[in-house]
């Protein structure tokens, strides 16, 4: 059987598998014995078993449910209350007015949680009843809150960067440092968007009834200082070489809780919840990936991801011409996987084809991530869209038309960082060993 009609096949039974319902790691494990069955002359059971045990004891993937154990606790604290009347009296008065709470507060909350999701639930359970009583549109309202949150993914730490990290082996740190750029581009659009739209129709935005002088701004600032705290705590001490990502991680629980403890809302039964649900997040993530594992090292025996790296070669594409091949794909694949599903499910075929045209890894992780944070706003398997949807029971259309604009600010951010490969490899670059 010819490698094409191999990859149809393996492709068409995974697609039919999760079509049915099962769970993302067990039809990536039901592939890759597929293929190894029928594909190979490799013992199936054998490999299953080696790759499991080689790939479930990892150093670098320890982060990953500390950063998810960081987020949890922030999202039962008082601190995302704290971070809302803090930004709340210097955004009063720029053009859009409160809708930028949303935007920096997204962007705040991310720098902590390392989730799209919990960044939109955190951030929305605030600023929706409160933007909604001051009479701001709601289709901005949903729109800011549902494309800022993806950045989650984005501005480190990041889950689905350390996941990427894992499964191409990259720098964790760097990929970290590596998404700062990016992110602060994405935050300069998404703000940008909301001035115009107030510059070219005032009518939309509402006055604010209230205004603060430069002392009461001050005081008000001081409710940022204990996230300011976290922010620096984690991602300074990555970029200044004092701690890996592991132990940044342990670092940001320790803040988290102590920070949590210190704002007075937060008890033993509201940890032992944090403890929990980050515990089933872990789990499952930890489950894809194993899976995403098999299926790697199955793909390596069947000689699939080599062949169609040398097929890429031979047709001579172009750098553009593939990137905007993948663009497309990873939004339609997108549409149907949440982000670590679509990054574990394709990197073991990708990356040949990227290592093939010339394309650093590092860039193309974040490329990737960027991608990846369209599909948080697109139906039918939006997450950001679900969570809006859940906290507001406003119809799941309607917030997607709402968020829309912010998919077209994030094709064009995945243009910039094409065009400008520096706006992601900079800082970088400047980081020692």
């Amino acid at each position: 059987m010819s490698d094409p009609l191999i990859a149809l096949v393996l492709l068409g039974g995974l697609i039919l598998l999760l079509s049915a319902g099962l769970w993302v790691a067990i039809a990536l494990g039901t592939v890759a014995f597929i293929a190894l069955s029928l594909f190979s002359n490799a013992p199936a059971g054998l490999v299953m078993a080696t790759t499991l045990w080689g790939h479930s004891h990892s150093w670098a993937l320890t982060a990953l449910p500390l950063f998810i154990l960081m987020g949890e606790i922030l999202l039962r604290s008082r601190l995302s209350q704290d971070m809302f009347d803090g930004l709340a009296p210097w955004l009063s008065r720029a053009p859009g007015r409160l809708l930028h709470v949303n935007v920096f507060g997204c962007a705040i909350f991310a720098a902590v949680s390392g989730s799209s999701a919990a960044t939109a639930a955190t951030i929305g359970r605030m600023s929706v009843p409160e933007l909604t009583k001051r009479g701001y549109p709601e289709s901005l309202i949903l729109g800011t809150l549902a494309g800022s949150a993806t950045l989650g993914l984005l501005i480190p730490p990041s889950i689905i960067l350390i996941v990427y990290g894992v499964a191409t082996e990259q720098s964790i740190a760097r990929l970290f440092i590596a998404g700062v750029g990016p992110g602060v581009m994405l935050i300069a659009l998404f703000a940008g968007y909301v001035a115009v739209r107030a510059w070219m129709n005032p009518s939309l935005i509402p006055n604010e009834a209230r205004h603060f002088n430069l002392r009461e701004r001050l005081s008000a600032s001081r409710n940022l200082i204990p996230v300011a705290l976290l922010i620096l705590g984690v991602i300074g001490s990555i970029y200044a070489g004092l701690a890996s990502p592991t132990d940044a991680a342990a670092l940001g629980v320790v803040l988290a809780t102590i920070l949590a403890w210190a704002s007075g809302a937060f008890s033993w039964k509201l940890l032992f919840e944090a403890l929990m649900s980050a515990t089933r997040t872990s789990c499952m993530i930890a489950f894809i990936l194993l899976g995403a594992a098999y299926l790697s090292v199955a793909m390596g025996f069947t000689g699939l991801p080599r062949n169609l790296a040398s097929w890429i070669g031979a047709m001579d594409l172009s750098v553009t011409a593939l990137l905007l091949a993948l663009t497309l794909f990873f939004i339609v694949l997108g549409c149907f996987l949440d982000g670590i599903s679509v990054v574990v499910l394709t990197t073991s075929i990708i990356m040949p084809m990227i290592q093939a045209v010339g394309i650093d890894p590092l860039w193309f992780g974040i490329y990737l991530v960027v991608v990846v944070e369209m599909s948080q706003i697109t139906p039918p398997v939006g997450f950001n869209l679900f969570v809006i949807q859940g906290m507001t029971g406003i119809n799941i259309m309607r917030v997607a038309k709402a968020a829309f604009p912010f998919f077209l600010l994030l094709l064009l951010g995945v243009g910039l960082i094409s065009i400008f490969p520096g706006i992601v490899t900079y800082l970088p670059s400047l980081m020692g060993n």
